[in-house]
């Protein structure tokens, strides 16, 4: 199971930062995602939400129990000299990849919990901790469920004007309800409750509102073969390797889909109708959910990423980048043979070899929080 995040804020009117504060760190196969709501609105809120959810995260990746986390908070947040409060709510999902998951909140509204696309009903404790009434559970999520963080700026929304009481928590629980049992991913989720309460404000927020969405789902893989190997011996070993691996299946590079195509003894064809002015068109082989030229498609998908360009065009470059923004795991398996076009002295120097241009690809791509693993041949 693959644990997919959406998110969306608003500021308050007027401010130039939310005082709302969003926390996500992975590490091995822990996830912590923390939603923190600073006192105010503006700076101030900002720094509290802030500080908290980062110490949140770090003690709880470092081994600290939730009862240290909570006393460190309280000790650690400075004092508003107005009201002399040092205060910041939170919400804490503590979840691994087996779908065990540990809840805090703090002062937030109640974490929706939706399953078949039914909110959920689930199991808390409530006690004093530091001078905090603290309410935790423990969950087992499976595909498909859905956990929803919100701050209070989002049920607040509309409040003495278009609703004279706010957006209700419920109202926003059957909304959510009704987003989930429709299969929407994390961040349509996230992006549609935000986008209500919006409209609710009329365009002009009375307070920082922050939606946080969890989303269990099968993880999606995709195994990438680029150039050929060092020795032609080991031909056999890369196309079975691909064949064997799990998920879609890309091939970057003429030679290296040539051999491909003799190994698995498939017939490889040229798509003439995918074609670009400035790159090659893509190909066809049975078995295989893309096949592109190599360094300059490669070159080309690295630039897209880099600049978030719309990828809606059917060229190589454009649909290898939409596999790689739809896939969690990413396995690259680069053979190290050296196209001898590439030292041609004409050949743009930008381009740079393959190998490298994997690497600068794999960490723009682990930056998206995509998990690479490149293997070479």
């Amino acid at each position: 199971m693959y644990l997919e995040i959406g998110s969306f804020q608003l500021r308050k009117w007027r401010e130039e930062l939310c005082g709302d504060s969003v926390q996500i760190s992975r590490a091995g196969d822990t996830l912590v995602m923390v939603l923190s709501d600073g006192l105010g609105s503006g700076v101030k809120a900002n720094i509290l939400s802030t500080l908290t959810s980062k110490i949140i995260v770090t003690m709880l990746f470092g081994g600290a129990s939730l009862a240290d986390v909570v006393e460190t908070v309280s000790q650690t947040l400075p004092v508003c000299r107005e009201r002399h409060l040092a205060y910041s709510t939170f919400t804490v999902a503590r979840v691994d990849s087996g779908g065990r998951a540990q809840l805090a909140e703090f002062d937030n509204p109640p974490v929706i919990f939706v399953r078949n696309g039914k909110r959920q009903d689930y199991q808390f404790q409530e006690y004093q901790l530091a001078g905090k009434r603290i309410r935790e559970s423990q969950l087992i999520l499976a595909e498909g469920d859905y956990l929803i963080m919100l701050s209070d700026g989002i049920v607040h929304a509309g409040a003495g004007g278009i609703l004279n009481f706010g957006w209700q928590w419920q109202e926003v629980a059957n909304y959510a309800e009704r987003l989930c049992a429709a299969g929407n991913q994390a961040q349509d989720v996230a992006s549609w409750i935000g986008m209500a309460s919006e409209q609710l404000y009329e365009g002009k927020p009375g307070d920082d509102a922050t939606v946080l969405v969890l989303q269990g789902r099968k993880s999606r893989s995709v195994t990438i073969a680029v150039g050929p190997p060092l020795r032609s011996e080991d031909d056999p070993r890369l196309a079975k390797t691909l064949a064997a691996a799990s998920g879609k299946k890309v091939i970057c590079g003429g030679t290296t889909s040539q051999i491909i195509a003799r190994e698995w003894g498939e017939r490889l064809e040229v798509d003439l109708k995918a074609q670009a002015d400035n790159l090659p068109p893509t190909g066809k082989l049975n078995g295989a959910d893309l096949i592109t030229e190599g360094v300059i498609t490669l070159a080309q998908a690295k630039q897209l990423l880099a600049n978030g360009e719309n990828t809606d065009n059917l060229d190589g470059a454009s649909r290898l980048v939409e596999i790689l923004k739809k896939s969690d795991e990413i396995t690259f398996l680069v053979g190290r043979a050296i196209n001898p076009a590439h030292q041609n002295p004409n050949f743009p120097l930008n381009l740079g070899l393959k190998s490298q241009l994997v690497r600068e690809l794999a960490q723009q791509l682990e930056k998206m929080d995509k998990a690479v693993t490149v293997h070479y041949f």
